[in-house]
């Protein structure tokens, strides 16, 4: 506060305020629909929010789902993010990992990690519920995570010898041209 706000130093490097300057730059429309969309609530209800003529309805949703939350996260609290589990279709993990917003995700596996998460097999109503009944593990949950994708994703295959194909040509080599623009 003093170095910053009062001396107009900048802050020093962290590794975890890096992305706070990762801005989203939203169309004046675009913001006022989800502020429309978050005071009315319309996801939660089938059928309540129509988007492109298309009713919309959460249950209908029946894929795999990965749900990880923050436990100190201060602005998508676990119980709000535990309700995903309740509203989509299909099966659901919820996974709560330490930690507030960012770092509950930037969480990567180390043997040295002080981390842990917290997981259980079932999905009862209530976030509370969960708790309850909810086993913590030490470390990260990506190690989890890995293993959950893996049980889902199919047999291995090797990767294509070349990019693209003849109706989609690559344009650039991986990671892509937009990761070197300055």
């Amino acid at each position: 506060m003093v170095n910053n706000y009062l001396l107009g130093k900048e802050p020093p490097a962290f590794d975890v305020l890096y992305w706070n300057h990762d801005t989203v730059r939203l169309s004046a429309g675009l913001h006022r629909d989800f502020i429309r969309l978050s005071l009315e609530n319309s996801l939660t209800r089938p059928g309540a929010l129509e988007v492109l003529g298309s009713q919309v309805d959460l249950g209908a949703v029946d894929v795999y789902s990965y749900v990880v939350a923050g436990s100190t996260d201060h602005i998508i609290p676990r119980e709000n993010a535990y309700r995903s589990t309740q509203l989509l279709g299909g099966e659901s993990r919820f996974v709560l990992s330490t930690s507030g917003h960012i770092q509950a995700l930037v969480n990567p596996p180390a043997a040295e990690s002080r981390r842990s998460y917290r997981i259980a097999e079932l999905n009862p109503p209530s976030a509370d519920a969960w708790a309850e009944q909810a086993a913590t593990l030490a470390g990260s949950w990506w190690l989890d995570y890995d293993q959950w994708l893996a049980e889902r994703s199919g047999q291995l295959k090797p990767a294509p010898k070349r990019l693209g194909n003849a109706r989609y040509k690559a344009q650039a080599k991986a990671p892509g041209t937009y990761v070197h623009a300055s």
